[in-house]
């Protein structure tokens, strides 16, 4: 019998591609149709589904992949805290179904190196770097995984906590107010002008999802291959790109200028402007060949387009 794997979050950008990921690798992939506005309801329908999950697996190992997250930065600390209290809940609840099981399982998480990073020093950071979470946002992603850390130290289940860079392509949900590529695509279709509230300098690494979700693949069979380990992985390009030469390569794939105007937000306190990034943790999963920024643009210009009809 095939290991399940039960991806929750996939209806998002990166769930969604892991979910198709596994799916092109012949694997056994659930998914979950989550209430997230209702935590009552999202628990009880999550308890249903980890208890579906974990008894198809007839007490072998199973895999679970946490990409759901509704909050951004802004979201209050208060819907932070729902957040990760239905988290919180669902692994207990997993850790009492699967007591005294003969094999553990393997959980992928996925957090933000932005969020965690955003008042760390001395880039390009790496996962021996201190993370300084500057908002509520990156508070609540550490509080998140050090909740993943603790799962696995009481259950023996593997665990690996995904520090993820920029992450852009196909399936951005453009009514959040991030994703600056899908931004700025939708902006070109549409003729409208997009606001950029950071200096042109500042600094990202742009993951193209389907990366993503192959590097997220991988580290599930490396992390079912060394049962019992804990580990914090950045997955991110290990290219970093200005402000200002990301719209130069959208100029290149538009064909014209791309429209913005520079403004100022209260969040942009929260933001860091030198996030470089550099894994040195299972540095065998950052061995591949990554789509340049380019091609990642164009891609995400043609899915944009056909979402929005044109």
């Amino acid at each position: 019998m095939t290991t399940p794997t039960w991806i929750v979050g996939g209806g998002g950008l990166l769930g969604g591609a892991v979910t198709r990921e596994l799916g092109r690798r012949g694997l056994r992939v659930e998914t979950s149709r989550v209430p997230w506005r209702d935590g009552d309801l999202a628990k009880r329908v999550l308890f249903a589904d980890a208890r579906r999950v974990i008894d198809s697996a007839n007490g072998g190992p199973w895999r679970l992949v946490w990409c759901a997250g509704v909050g951004v930065n802004g979201t209050t600390s208060d819907e932070f805290a729902a957040e990760n209290a239905v988290m919180s809940d669902v692994l207990d609840e997993i850790a009492r179904i699967t007591r005294g099981a003969a094999e553990p399982g393997v959980v992928v998480h996925a957090s933000s190196a932005g969020g965690v990073y955003a008042g760390s020093t001395g880039a390009p950071f790496t996962e021996d770097t201190d993370p300084v979470p500057l908002g509520d946002y990156g508070r609540a992603k550490l509080a998140a995984e050090q909740l993943m850390h603790r799962f696995g130290a009481a259950t023996g289940a593997s665990v690996v906590v995904g520090r993820f860079a920029n992450l852009y392509g196909p399936g951005q949900n453009l009514a959040k107010p991030q994703g600056l590529i899908s931004h700025l695509c939708r902006g070109y279709l549409m003729s409208a002008p997009i606001s950029i509230y950071v200096p042109m300098d500042t600094m990202r690494d742009y993951l193209y999802v389907t990366d993503a979700a192959a590097m997220v693949a991988d580290a599930l069979d490396l992390a079912q291959s060394r049962p019992g380990e804990r580990v914090t992985k950045i997955f991110a390009s290990g290219q970093s790109t200005t402000i200002g030469a990301l719209l130069g390569a959208c100029r290149t794939v538009f064909r014209r200028k791309p429209t913005v105007v520079l403004a100022s937000s209260p969040l942009a306190s929260v933001q860091s402007g030198d996030l470089r990034l550099r894994s040195i943790v299972w540095p065998e999963l950052d061995r591949r060949a990554y789509r340049t920024l380019p091609a990642g643009i164009a891609a995400t210009l043609e899915a944009t387009r056909r979402s929005l009809g044109r």
